[in-house]
């Protein structure tokens, strides 16, 4: 399984980030604390895990904290959280990209449900853009006149349409063709469409 991702905890009231960290932890979670967003984003959190801020903190609120990461290319889901009254708050994160928000004082259930969704939502968004890395590596394998074949191929042509647009006979379109198919590991088409989508083409 490897070390679990991480629950990035950003506070800037240690007791809270402490007993937060024994929840978490209580469910057999990886936690990291820091005082404020200046910390976490100095520590340049990698790709998998999820941020849970609190919303008010001097020097750098969470919605700034959201920002940052968001600027810096951090795709970590973001939960908030936020005092008594600060629904609009909450609205403002959730609209540039935050995956939840909590109300204070919320149950310990609530949190861990909204860290869990936010851990799996990570999951699979990693999951996705290492099978487009892979994907894309495949593809680029291809020479350009492969890549045009490929291309054209997904669009739906048949060869003869695709001899016809590239100016080349049928049987050397079948030949790329075949080469295509055999350096991307596909034996149909809908293998083909698969991993050009995969790959974040189309």
């Amino acid at each position: 399984m490897g070390t679990p991702a991480p629950v990035h905890v950003v506070d800037d009231d240690e007791a809270v980030r402490e007993s937060l960290r024994f929840l978490l932890e209580q469910e057999g979670m990886a936690v990291r604390t820091y005082a404020g967003g200046a910390a976490l984003l100095a520590a340049a959190p990698a790709a998998a895990g999820c941020v849970l801020t609190d919303f008010h903190m001097p020097g750098m609120d969470g919605l700034e904290l959201q920002a940052r990461l968001a600027t810096m290319g951090i795709g970590l889901p973001v939960i908030v959280m936020t005092g008594h009254g600060d629904v609009p708050v909450a609205v403002r994160a959730m609209k540039a990209g935050a995956v939840d928000f909590l109300e204070k004082p919320f149950a310990d259930a609530q949190l861990l449900d909204a860290v869990r969704r936010a851990l799996a939502a990570n999951r699979l968004a990693c999951e996705a853009a290492a099978e487009a890395a892979r994907a894309g590596a495949q593809i680029a394998r291809l020479t350009p006149r492969e890549r045009e074949v490929l291309d054209l191929l997904v669009a739906g042509r048949s060869s003869k349409e695709i001899a016809k647009v590239l100016g080349a006979s049928p049987r050397t379109v079948d030949v790329h063709r075949g080469r295509v198919f055999h350096k991307l590991n596909a034996t149909t088409l809908p293998d083909l469409v698969r991993l050009v989508l995969a790959a974040g083409g189309g």
